[in-house]
């Protein structure tokens, strides 16, 4: 009776439609690695799902688990947009519903890509399928998906890592060299399991757990003679309220009333995006005011507003930016301030709708207030802020590690993002988006300021660690000292290409041992015939 319910047992794993639905369980385990909820070791639980119920599947079946596994990590790690267009954007439940669901499939097509390559180029279970080209492979498609329309690389697993046994690789090869190397550990470990080899279980936790002491190596120097004193203002200003024109001036007050008391004390105020929701020329008189102010005080502001120009193609059309400026330097402010920030990286369908035209008569949803900007040139110089020079990101661009990797110069002192993570509510998208920016300041061996509406604003450490933080869906000001430091990260010098060229070796040593394994196999197969 046992055998018979082993025998059962063993085919209901084996069936294809039984193993999409554990590929969706193991999936969803990934999001379990993410903040806020932090274990990760669900990473590896996730990926070791994924590899291990595509073993000797054929790349029709791999396809359809790679592709449930993927429904299964973003329709839980990305649930958070529904929030966004359920409540902001007027729609109903079941259409908003479906188009995220639509994102979601999107985004599993690559790891189905990722699965039937992997089959297809290494069909046999081999040491190399699972340790070299299951990485390589997963690097490949993770690249796509973060190229591909603008690219969308939300839960890369590197991130788990931010405070797991990998944190200190994210100074030498960034997020995309710690999710390289938690594949190749989850391919050593099915590996052993399949095999039963001890000797493979070790090199897996070799590659796991040799690289902690790298958490300790500083590739940075603190300057606390540059140390300033910063504010960070956090309004909480509601998001149906935020997009009225009619409550610009209250808004304003709110800002300036959270903001006076602390004029003495910090030399750096900052105020998050778009804290000044109009055009920057309709606010001249406002922004002189507050210039004065600062001057007088000898502090800094720093604050998102919204910025114009003259389109040179079409001159009638003004083109709207998401935009930084800094006021309350030696030189008066007069308008366009100059020492200014434009988003590069907009977000398809929040700042810029492909195909406007058309999609606005199909739902208002692509009809957003403030849903075509314009992008920024793609390499800025940086703020200049009480003699400190300063990289920043709005919004969605903090976790673009290549973009802020390219904008970063040898003479930065800190990064800076702002954002307005209002849109996502209660949900758990703020949380994840903390955790990418504060990778961002491990990468590149300097402080972060946070700057946020809602929450999490916070003061990131180089090492990215939380300094200070500020609880959510509050209004207060966040009180710090910011010491600046110096030095270069391999990272930060290297970016992606050492990465790129183990892939390229590894991925050609992979092909290498699948051409030849297939070629002996068919010999075999021709002298048995």
């Amino acid at each position: 009776m046992s055998q018979v319910r082993s025998f059962f047992f063993t085919k209901l794993l084996t069936s294809c439609w039984a193993s999409g639905f554990f590929a969706l369980l193991f999936g969803i385990a990934g999001t379990f690695s993410f903040s806020p909820f932090h274990f990760w070791p669900a990473a590896i639980l996730s990926l070791f799902g994924l590899l291990s119920l595509t073993l000797n599947c054929s790349i029709k079946q791999s396809g359809l688990i790679g592709f449930c596994w993927g429904l299964g990590l973003f329709g839980s790690g990305i649930s958070w947009v529904y929030v966004s267009i359920f409540e902001f954007s007027g729609m109903s439940a079941t259409i908003s519903l479906f188009i995220v669901l639509l994102l979601v499939a999107y985004l599993s097509l690559y790891v189905l890509l990722f699965s039937c390559l992997l089959v297809a180029l290494c069909p046999q279970t081999t040491w190399w399928r699972l340790t070299l080209a299951a990485p390589v492979l997963w690097h490949i498609t993770e690249y796509l998906r973060r190229s591909v329309f603008t690219g969308f690389p939300w839960l890369q697993f590197g991130y788990t890592q931010i405070q797991g046994p990998l944190q200190g690789i994210a100074p030498i090869l960034g997020v995309e060299g710690i999710t390289f190397i938690l594949m190749i550990v989850t391919g050593l470990l099915i590996y052993a399991w399949h095999e039963r080899l001890k000797s493979a279980l070790l090199l897996a936790l070799a590659f796991l757990f040799l690289p902690w002491p790298l958490r300790y190596l500083d590739w940075f120097t603190p300057e606390p003679k540059k140390a300033v004193q910063i504010a960070l203002v956090q309004g909480n200003i509601d998001q149906s309220i935020k997009m009225d024109i009619n409550s610009i001036n209250d808004i304003l007050q709110i800002y300036k009333n959270e903001t006076l008391p602390d004029i003495d004390k910090a030399s750096i105020i900052i105020w998050p995006e778009s804290a000044i929701p109009d055009i920057e020329k309709n606010q001249k008189k406002f922004l002189k005011e507050m210039d004065k102010l600062f001057r007088e005080h000898d502090s800094s502001l720093i604050t998102g507003i919204l910025g114009e120009k003259k389109s040179s193609a079409a001159p009638i059309h003004d083109l709207l930016f998401n935009k930084v400026i800094v006021i309350g330097q030696k030189n008066p402010y007069a308008y366009p301030a100059m020492n200014s920030y434009e988003k590069h990286h907009l977000v398809p369908f929040g700042e810029s709708i492909p195909f406007e035209n058309m999609l606005n008569r199909l739902t208002p949803f692509f009809n957003r207030p403030m849903s075509s900007f314009s992008s920024g040139r793609y390499e800025q110089a940086p703020l200049n802020v009480k003699g400190l020079n300063v990289i920043t990101a709005i919004c969605y661009e903090i976790i673009l590690g290549q973009q802020i990797r390219d904008n970063f110069k040898p003479n930065t002192d800190f990064l800076l993002t702002i954002s307005n993570d209002a849109w996502f509510g209660h949900s758990i998208g703020p949380w994840q988006h903390f955790q990418m920016a504060r990778m961002r300041a491990l990468e590149l061996g300097r402080p972060l300021l946070r700057v946020t509406n809602t929450g999490v604003t916070a003061l990131i450490g180089p090492r990215g660690d939380i300094l200070a933080q500020l609880p959510q869906f509050t209004r207060q000001v966040l009180s710090a000292t910011l010491i600046p430091t110096y030095g270069i990260t391999p990272y930060a010098r290297f970016g992606i290409w050492p990465l790129c060229s183990v892939t390229m070796i590894m991925g050609g040593i992979a092909l290498y041992c699948s051409l030849h394994t297939s070629f002996w196999l068919n010999q075999k197969g021709k002298r048995e015939h």
